[in-house]
């Protein structure tokens, strides 16, 4: 029973985590065009490429950097729905709606209930949002609470029958009538409870900042040592999106704070809470992995090198230009788990010595694309220490990683499907030969509950994991996967997974 209770504990945030994947895609582009317009607007900029000083030049960019920094303002209700699709298990649509609506009426009814004067707030923790006044700040907290919720109802009644006179209203039409009733209730409760929540959440931040060094090498440790679990993307948004993160000006979480003031104010006011963000991943990211990725090549059997070749390059280009590591640490996770060990303690000491090193690069990727928008064309952020600190990484990366593969004589094994081109993946795909060989791998329709990914994970509920086939998964150019839990697998196929996931879906269908 305590297995069984921590499976679905596991499972529950393995799902939650997945669910807010989809905003941190869209973050993720409006974070780049911000940091894009930003530089297009800079003096230094505009010298070298003088239409950029025309009104219309000027009226574009600055419309593109307002509606990118919009983005940000809307990551609870982005939440909300994201959360609510995400863990309902079927009729998604439905649960979105109710998500928004579970949302608004929440924050709406908290609004009511405070300007009762039953309650007595502080102002100072008062907004306005989504035309609501004077109704209670909890950022993206109010998003995960309220999707959550509305899932929750969602799974409970999006089936229900009622009498044949009021049969209507049964079934799906009955979800946001029950997520705006009882999310009501929670508003009314939310101005009493808030308060010490909101304290516990601001003391979980405030605990971590007297740590001073070790919490930031502890974050960095941890986002890099939870990536197996997908379990990252959840430490990752309470220190992005809540006061976790710490706060400035009223707007909460590290992303938020940094994409709000960005271009605006000198980026020494931002390096306490960049040290959370990108520039803690850029010595590995750009250096560190890449370099590894040499190492297993190297290390690589004659026979095998062609192949390895293929994926090695891949891996390095995609988490050197992007920040997209899950191909290539997937690589050496399960046949070198050590190595992974190894990797999670350098990627806390590449946010530690950043921030040591006072580093002020935002942003979240952590890739070259970052390193140029928000180091180099930015005054002051020192982005030269991420150059010195590759000095260091590329090497140590490459001669331990290169010890311990000879020492243990490992070496990766890919499939001889894996093998085959990426062109002959294609033709599979087109011919629609892969999404069934996956199909089937998987135990068959009859196993399949539920697939949706991530940006380079298939992330599949199954009713029995047991009867998965991980070699013929391997075959169809999976580069590892990784069984969560009794119903739930991921499968890593990298950023040509939402093909792949699109495709097996319609199979499925």
């Amino acid at each position: 029973m305590q297995k069984k209770n921590k499976l679905r504990i596991m499972d529950f945030f393995s799902n939650f985590g997945r669910s807010l994947l989809l905003p941190i895609a869209i973050l993720a582009l409006t974070g780049l065009l911000l940091g894009l317009s930003a530089a297009l607007l800079r003096p230094q900029i505009q010298d070298i490429l003088p239409f950029l000083k025309t009104d219309i030049a000027i009226y574009i960019v600055s419309t593109i950097r307002s509606i990118s920094g919009k983005a940000f303002e809307l990551i609870p209700v982005m939440f909300a729905i994201s959360v609510s699709f995400g863990l309902a298990k079927q009729e998604k649509e439905i649960a979105a709606l109710a998500g928004f609506m579970g949302y608004y009426m929440m924050l709406f009814s908290a609004s009511i209930m405070i300007k009762s004067g039953i309650v007595t707030i502080d102002p100072k923790t008062l907004a306005n949002i989504l035309g609501i006044q004077d109704t209670l700040q909890m950022g993206a907290v109010a998003g995960m609470i309220a999707g959550i919720l509305s899932a929750y109802l969602h799974n409970k009644y999006y089936k229900i029958q009622f009498p044949v006179a009021i049969a209507f209203f049964g079934g799906k039409r009955f979800v946001s009538i029950a997520v705006i009733f009882w999310s009501a209730i929670l508003g009314q409760a939310l101005p009493f409870i808030w308060g010490p929540i909101s304290f516990a959440i601001e003391s979980i931040g405030s605990g971590i900042s007297h740590l001073g060094a070790i919490g930031v090498f502890l974050f960095g440790f941890l986002e890099r040592i939870l990536i197996p679990t997908g379990l990252h993307h959840i430490i990752n948004q309470l220190f992005r999106t809540t006061v976790v993160g710490g706060s400035l000006g009223g707007v909460d979480g590290t992303l938020n704070v940094f994409m709000h003031y960005f271009g605006t104010v000198n980026i020494e006011e931002l390096k306490p809470f960049t040290k959370f963000l990108g520039q803690g991943k850029m010595p590995f990211m750009m250096f560190g992995l890449p370099a590894a990725a040499y190492a297993i090549y190297k290390t690589t059997p004659t026979e095998k090198k062609t192949k390895v070749k293929a994926l090695m390059i891949a891996g390095a280009a995609a988490a050197f230009v992007t920040g997209i590591t899950e191909p290539l640490e997937f690589s050496f996770l399960f046949i070198a788990p050590l190595l992974y060990l190894f990797h999670a303690i350098m990627g806390g000491l590449a946010f530690l010595s950043m921030s040591l090193l006072d580093v002020g690069i935002g942003n979240t990727s952590g890739g070259f694309i970052d390193f140029i928008l928000y180091g180099v064309l930015v005054e002051n952020s020192k982005w030269y220490m991420e150059l010195v600190a590759g000095i260091f990484y590329a090497p140590i990366y490459y001669y331990v990683f290169k010890w311990y593969l000879t020492k243990k004589n490992i070496s990766i094994d890919t499939s001889d499907e894996f093998l085959d081109t990426s062109k002959n993946l294609e033709n599979k795909l087109e011919t629609g030969q892969l999404e069934q060989m996956i199909i089937d791998a998987l135990g068959g329709r009859d196993n399949i509950s539920m697939i949706n990914n991530c940006l380079t994970r298939l992330r599949v509920d199954v009713n029995d994991t047991t009867i998965i086939n991980q070699e013929v998964l391997k075959q169809t150019g999976a580069m590892g996967v990784v069984v969560i839990s009794d119903t739930h697998v991921q499968v890593i196929y990298g950023p040509k997974v939402e093909k792949i996931a699109t495709l097996v879906r319609e199979a499925i269908s």
